[in-house]
């Protein structure tokens, strides 16, 4: 079971520890506010009150075995979110994911040891921005630089040719990486070549950003 350390419990920092349960992870929550502590406390496996700038207090809850933590301290200075991540960096846990508030903010939590910055409204924004502005669009997940995974409704340009026949990879340096037909629960993944792209089917496909909405715009 995956194990992670969530620091702050804001609305986001709630939902990404209830969600990670969900997910069958084991949750660690970290907050000072012991109203919002108690609020989640019956929700995930362990709940701390502290200050997460406390260095001791890290040191002494923070095991080895912790795989990944998510720093959701956006709100008011930026202080206890950069000395967070530094502490978490210094450490030893491997995979550190931090909000911030602005492009400076996330600079300097990279430079301290954030693997990974999250900017929540924005990310928020843009997702619900390419929905609306592609109604097939159900959501796109960043990687690095600036390919995407994006998962959308079959284009009707697609439907009714086969994988090979579309040709994406040569075409529009675009991958199928699942398929996953009307009304099913899983996806099939590295779909053959002769797959048929059918109406009402959901896409996961790899590519660059640009690539990709001009896939959702059917182009």
């Amino acid at each position: 079971m995956k194990q992670v350390c969530v620091v702050g419990l804001g609305q986001f920092g709630t939902h990404i520890a209830r969600t990670l349960v969900l997910q069958g992870c084991e949750v660690l929550v970290i907050d000072q506010n012991e109203r919002r502590v108690e609020r989640v406390r019956d929700d995930v496996q362990r709940a701390l009150i502290g200050d997460a700038r406390d260095y001791e207090l890290l040191a002494s809850t923070i095991s080895n075995s912790l795989d990944e933590a998510v720093v959701c301290l956006g709100e008011g200075s930026i202080e206890p979110s950069i000395l967070c991540t530094l502490h978490l960096k210094q450490l030893g846990v491997a995979h550190i994911r931090s909000t911030a508030r602005n492009d400076d903010h996330a600079r300097i939590l990279e430079s301290v040891g954030a693997n990974r910055v999250i900017f929540p409204e924005r990310e928020s924004a843009e997702r619900t921005a390419r929905q609306i502005a592609n109604p097939g669009v159900i959501d796109m997940f960043p990687l690095s630089e600036d390919f995407r995974i994006l998962e959308l409704e079959a284009p009707a340009s697609l439907v009714g040719k086969t994988l090979i026949e579309l040709d994406l990879r040569r075409k529009s340096n675009l991958m199928v990486l699942a398929v996953r037909g009307p009304g099913a629960g899983n996806y099939q993944y590295l779909p053959a070549a002769e797959e048929r792209v059918r109406a009402g089917e959901t896409l996961m496909v790899l590519g660059r950003e640009l690539d990709l909405v001009r896939l959702a715009e059917g182009g």
